[in-house]
């Protein structure tokens, strides 16, 4: 599976074999019965500092503030730009990780970069840039900045990293809108937010209780990555590589949004889901190689006008209350073929996406990484799947949320931060 970005700053060593386990018992060395830390805060555009941006149904380019140069490798080109700086928002406890998510239309012509800084002990970080994003292929090429790194934090591709022993309590984010000079495109930010949290170190995770989804199961399309072994090389060549922008077109497809034929039709006629590839072109990340980029996968689900971000969430009891509400969940993981009964493999990163519980509270995945479509629904048990989804040597719990805006998210936890 793709080595997503969670695993370029989690602990390299995995788990052993037995420890989930364990965890349902409670009873294995090194669990720790105690839960993330996470906050969502969405962007409130009303508030902040404003340079030709204007704020009303989302984030709009109205006037050019100045001007940049930009160099890729499709060249060197003149852009006139708007920017919103946001006001600093308090964490709530010492975050070591910062994601920020967005959904933006954002036409041919135009493009946008997310930034974001922090404060430690030590005052305000720099600015680090969290992705420079398009939907059009000409203009720039969609991509993470990799080398970004000080004494304060560094960039693991989506992810801002604290550095060791300066953790972030507050943090700022910067949109910056850009156009071609003197165009009358109007590039729009929809929404946008920052996931903080801090993942405590734990190599394995007591079960959850129920959370009111046992015997529900969304039905959501059924598509494997790996019927697109070997397609398209210059966007990672499928297969193993393509589970991200597999699960969200799984998404996507339950909530009727999908490509068009004409939007494919570039596709090879014998590709069994065009949807697929559609996804893989229009997710991936030029410098991270790959489109497993987890906030490039929920902009791209804006493309349709989807209200799309990404969190991490603390339990099965969580993310059962999105089921309830109808809402098919995306899950980042890692783990030997032994952790996980039914998988058939083992895997250094690897998304999927829940549809539900059976009647007994085992999860019901639509997971990518089948022979066939035919094969993608697997169940596999509570406790071994929430050890190896919210352990600290995994990704701590990541997860998608991607619904429409009508489509209301459920109360969040009581007592905790929100984190969606």
């Amino acid at each position: 599976m793709s080595l997503l970005s969670s695993l370029l700053i989690a602990t390299t060593s995995a788990a052993p074999a037995g420890a989930a386990a364990g965890s349902a018992a409670g009873s294995a060395a090194g669990t720790a019965d105690v839960t993330p830390d996470v906050v969502f805060q969405r962007a409130d555009f009303a508030t902040g500092t404003a340079e030709g941006t204007t704020a009303g149904d989302g984030l709009t380019f109205g006037s050019a503030a100045g001007t940049v140069s930009y160099t890729d490798a499709l060249g060197t080109r003149t852009w006139e730009h708007a920017r919103w700086t946001g006001t600093e928002r308090a964490v709530g406890f010492p975050a070591t990780e910062l994601v920020a998510s967005w959904t933006a239309d954002v036409p041919p012509r135009s493009w946008m970069q997310v930034e974001t800084r922090a404060r430690n002990a030590e005052g305000l970080t720099k600015w680090y840039s969290l992705g420079r994003w398009a939907y059009a292929e000409g203009d720039i090429r969609r991509t993470s900045v990799p080398g970004q790194g000080d004494g304060d934090a560094s960039v693991a591709v989506d992810t801002l990293v604290a550095a060791a022993g300066k953790p972030m309590t507050a943090y700022q984010l910067r949109l910056t809108l850009y156009r071609a000079p003197g165009s009358s495109v109007t590039p729009r930010v929809r929404t946008s937010g920052v996931m903080a949290s801090h993942v405590p170190d734990r190599k394995s995770v007591p079960v959850s209780p129920g959370g009111g989804a046992w015997g529900t199961e969304l039905d959501v399309p059924r598509r494997s990555q790996n019927v697109h072994q070997g397609h398209y090389p210059e966007w990672d060549g499928g297969g193993e590589a393509w589970c991200s922008p597999t699960s969200t077109t799984m998404v996507l497809g339950y909530w009727d949004k999908w490509p068009s034929a004409q939007d494919t039709s570039w596709v090879d006629p014998s590709d069994p889901n065009p949807e697929v590839d559609y996804a893989a072109r229009y997710t991936y990340d030029h410098a991270y190689e790959g489109a497993g980029n987890w906030p490039f996968n929920t902009a791209y689900a804006g493309r349709y006008g989807m209200d799309g971000f990404v969190t991490r969430l603390r339990s099965l009891t969580e993310l059962e209350l999105l089921i309830k509400a109808g809402i098919p969940v995306v899950t980042s993981q890692s783990f030997k073929e032994s952790e996980l009964p039914g998988a058939g493999y083992g895997t250094n990163g690897h998304l999927m996406v829940i549809v539900g519980f059976t009647s007994a509270g085992d999860v019901i995945a639509n997971d990518p990484a089948s022979s066939g479509n035919s094969t993608v629904r697997r169940v596999y048990p509570r406790a071994n799947f929430e050890n190896v989804w919210l352990r600290s040597s995994s990704s701590g719990g990541v997860a998608y949320v991607i619904h429409p805006p009508g489509h209301t998210l459920p109360a969040t936890t009581p007592g905790l931060p929100a984190n969606w």
